[in-house]
């Protein structure tokens, strides 16, 4: 009976021991998760509690609002018209011989530009010259015969109509000598016009005649054409609605200062003055015409040229301008993108424009100091975030981006 016993003993101790291996190795499982649990509580309170640092805006130029003293101008377009046009034509009929100018030249008053043959006038001269000779040896005789008849008619040895015929011969002679005296000093003045000289300083044009023809009074077209550049005139003309604005400082013999722009408006070409301006409006245009004049030094104005004019209106002094680039057009009107320093951020403020001088805008709504977007404003939106690089040059295409931290350029 003892055996049985002894062998329920053994297998009881095989039954512990293997029961006991099992439950240690769940105790270490359970101890493992615990500490991670612990780990991971810990990391996600130190997260929380670690101040974060603020993510960075679009990136933007920004320029400020000042005060600025902005000339108004009246724009029209012009034509530049010389001060002096002439066409040189021959005041006689004749060959032309020489043309002593070059095409385009720059010519002083005075100045030969052709020549016409001169022979036949000579010749004509030498003519009336014996013509004077021979009626002036008639005169004279006329007159001894005329002393005479009045001793005889004082005698009375001749009729009273003898003498009066002996007078009447005198003046004859003497209106045939005069006439001879006029026709050669006309021929002298023909030879005089034989040279043709240009009348006034200028710039002479293309030849219109080739030397060899025959010119004459006649001829329409001339010879050529001088006209006076320096200074030059241009002619425009401005609304009816201007007017009143002009009028008093014309009145007034004020300098009113006109500007004339190449046709693309990007380059000055000259600074004149108002001079004059016409008396009546075109019932057709509403418009009236005005002339300047400009110095023209450097001759970039040329004859019949269009330029674009700008007539000085009014100043305004110490106008609030902004960069016209900082305005944005919306379908509520115009406005900036306001930068508010303290939280780096902008807001949409509406503005109201008014003229523009160069790159600038006189502007209503802001105020002397405040900062605008300039640059980068295509992606921005009332209150967005803004990182201002004024001073800084952003990399090509990086305006209105987000910076890359330093953990992207790290990821990447």
């Amino acid at each position: 009976m003892n055996e049985p016993s002894s062998f329920d003993d053994s297998i009881f101790s095989e039954h512990f021991t293997g029961s006991r291996l099992p439950n240690k190795r769940w105790s270490m499982w359970a101890l493992l998760l615990v500490m991670v649990l612990v780990l991971l509580v810990f990391v996600i309170k130190y997260h929380r509690t670690k101040p974060t640092k603020a993510a960075p805006g679009l990136t933007v130029v920004s320029t400020a609002v000042r005060n600025k003293n902005v000339p108004v101008y009246i724009s029209a377009l012009g034509n530049v018209v010389p001060t002096y046009t002439v066409t040189i034509k021959t005041q006689i009929d004749g060959l032309l011989m020489n043309v002593l100018f070059k095409e385009g030249q720059l010519v002083k008053k005075g100045d030969v530009l052709a020549e016409i043959d001169q022979r036949p006038l000579l010749a004509q001269l030498t003519q009336y010259q014996g013509e004077l000779l021979r009626d002036q040896a008639l005169l004279d005789n006329a007159l001894i015969d005329l002393k005479r008849y009045q001793v005889l008619w004082k005698q009375d040895s001749i009729s009273q109509q003898t003498l009066a015929t002996q007078e009447a011969l005198v003046r004859q002679y003497q209106g045939d000598v005069e006439t001879d005296k006029g026709l050669i000093q006309s021929t002298k003045v023909n030879l005089i016009y034989t040279r043709i000289i240009s009348p006034i300083d200028g710039r002479v044009g293309l030849r219109l005649v080739d030397p060899g023809n025959f010119v004459q009074t006649t001829d329409t077209t001339g010879i050529a054409v001088v006209t006076t550049l320096n200074p030059a005139t241009v002619i425009f003309n401005i609304a009816e609605d201007n007017i009143p604005s002009v009028l008093p400082q014309i009145f007034a013999n004020k300098k009113i200062h006109v500007q004339a722009y190449d046709r693309q408006q990007n380059k000055l070409l000259a600074t004149g003055t108002l001079i004059a301006i016409d008396n009546q409006i075109n019932t057709t245009t509403g418009t009236v015409n005005l002339r300047a004049q400009f110095e023209n030094k450097d001759n970039k104005l040329f004859s019949n040229q269009f330029v674009n004019i700008k007539l000085l209106q009014e100043d305004l002094p110490d106008a609030v301008v902004v960069t016209t680039a900082a305005i944005q057009h919306g379908s509520k009107g115009d406005f900036v993108y306001l930068i508010n320093p303290a939280h780096s951020t902008v807001s949409v403020k509406p503005v109201k424009t008014g003229v523009a001088s160069g790159d600038d805008t006189v502007i209503e709504g802001l105020t002397v100091g405040q900062q605008v977007v300039v640059d980068g404003a295509d992606k921005l939106t009332d209150g967005a975030k803004v990182t201002i690089v004024n001073g800084k040059k952003a990399a090509p295409g990086q305006l209105g981006k987000k910076p890359i931290t330093k953990a992207e350029l790290t990821k990447n």
